[in-house]
């Protein structure tokens, strides 16, 4: 019957290691794993230590420990102790435990697993039982601050809503101008210009001819000259005028524009050559208390008013006179000039 050592011996070469191996795994000095292989359990510190060191050393080479003991148990001419056979035993049932196999299925991953799941399942629920109610309770504040607001901007809107009507209704009329032909008499024309600037502009213009042109601001002449076929000339009302006169001497190749808007004096007489045009401005405001001081002037001051305005026009007619005899020679001059020519 083979000995202990050399059964360990034999596994050992078995299993394909060396003593060096064996030493490097079981942390065994080599000449002890040559003592146990030999059977020189005298070389080693003590009983004890023959018996550890011969279980590693099956264990390491895949030999029964407990068998190896037993037997060299019966070597040595020792029966095993109480506790080495209680220490044998559970080394057994660990061993065991560590060889048997694990049940690896789905239903035991989800018995082990399953408190920590239901404890998480609670928080999470409870966490979102929470957070619902307070978003549902924020949601709701907010939405009331929104229905407040609203309410305070339509009630703001529909008092402010008059008002805004009245200024929008005060600004539009300030800025739509209107130019109204208010009386006729022989050559002379007035024209009342409403809600105009108060700095106004004049443009003249000639178009098909020649023009011979005079402007008079607040009864002083502003400016006088002809101008030519395509030619314009732009006179700038002082802030504060009331009244201009204008003078044409070409009312066919003529044109007037005030502040951008074309003043069709030929719808009144379009057969006169020469004529003169009278302009009174009138903003907003100032129309407003004319009005109101027409309303309260007397006969009297009526009829010193007119005959103050046809004083001014016959004052005015000499010029109108002697620019029509200018016009009527400078035809004169055309025409021999087209006769030689002939």
């Amino acid at each position: 019957m083979a000995s202990v050592g050399q059964k360990l011996k034999d596994a050992r070469i078995a299993k394909g290691l060396t003593l060096d191996d064996l030493q490097q795994t079981t942390k065994i000095q080599k000449r002890y794993l040559i003592a146990i292989e030999e059977g020189n359990y005298d070389a080693l510190p003590g009983k004890f230590y023959v018996k550890a060191f011969a279980r590693q050393y099956a264990e390491t080479v895949g030999l029964n420990p407990n068998e190896i003991i037993q037997e060299l148990d019966q070597e040595l001419g020792m029966p095993a102790s109480p506790e080495e056979q209680s220490e044998t035993t559970s080394r057994v049932q660990k061993r065991e435990e560590l060889t048997r196999p694990q049940d690896n299925s789905l239903s035991a991953k989800i018995s082990k697993y399953l408190p920590t799941i239901i404890i998480v399942v609670v928080v999470v629920a409870i966490l979102g039982t929470i957070y619902a109610v307070a978003w549902g309770n924020h949601e709701k504040a907010k939405n009331q601050q929104i229905e407040q607001t609203n309410t305070k901007v339509a009630v703001s809107t529909d008092v402010k809503k008059p008002a805004k009507k009245k200024s929008e209704s005060s600004l539009t009329s300030k800025k739509e101008q209107k130019i109204v032909n208010v009386a006729s008499a022989g050559s002379t024309f007035t024209y009342n210009v409403e809600n105009a600037p108060s700095q106004s502009t004049i443009e003249l213009g000639a178009t098909g001819g020649s023009s011979w042109d005079a402007v008079y601001v607040g009864g002083a002449q502003s400016w006088q000259g002809t101008l030519q076929s395509g030619t314009t000339k732009e006179i700038q009302v002082p802030a504060g005028t009331s009244r201009v006169v204008l003078s044409i001497g070409n009312s066919n190749a003529s044109t007037v524009k005030i502040n951008g808007h074309k003043l069709n004096f030929l719808a009144q007489n379009s057969s006169l050559t020469v004529r003169k045009l009278v302009l009174n401005f009138t903003n907003g405001s100032s129309s407003t208390n004319a009005e109101t001081q027409s309303q309260t002037q007397t006969p009297t001051q009526t009829a010193a008013q007119t005959q103050g305005q046809g004083q001014t026009v016959n004052n005015q007619n000499g010029y109108q006179t002697n620019q029509q005899q200018r016009y009527q020679q400078n035809n004169g001059r055309t025409n021999n000039y087209q006769t030689v020519t002939r």
